[in-house]
């Protein structure tokens, strides 16, 4: 499945600007593999901005 280019670019900038990964990377992965990693990183952000720590599990 491939998602249509307005959320390929913002699944791509979000990664990059949060993990620093490379275009390249980012784009060589599976879509559901991305959108994994960007529903990780969203919670992860969800939990610091709470003030639950720095989002990491425990």
């Amino acid at each position: 499945m491939t998602p249509p280019p307005e959320h390929l670019r913002e699944e791509v900038a979000y990664l990059a600007y949060y993990l620093h990964w490379g275009l390249e990377d980012l784009l060589h992965m599976e879509h559901e593999v991305r959108r994994q990693y960007v529903r990780e990183v969203a919670r992860m952000n969800t939990r610091i901005n709470r003030g639950s720590g720095y989002g990491w599990p425990g």
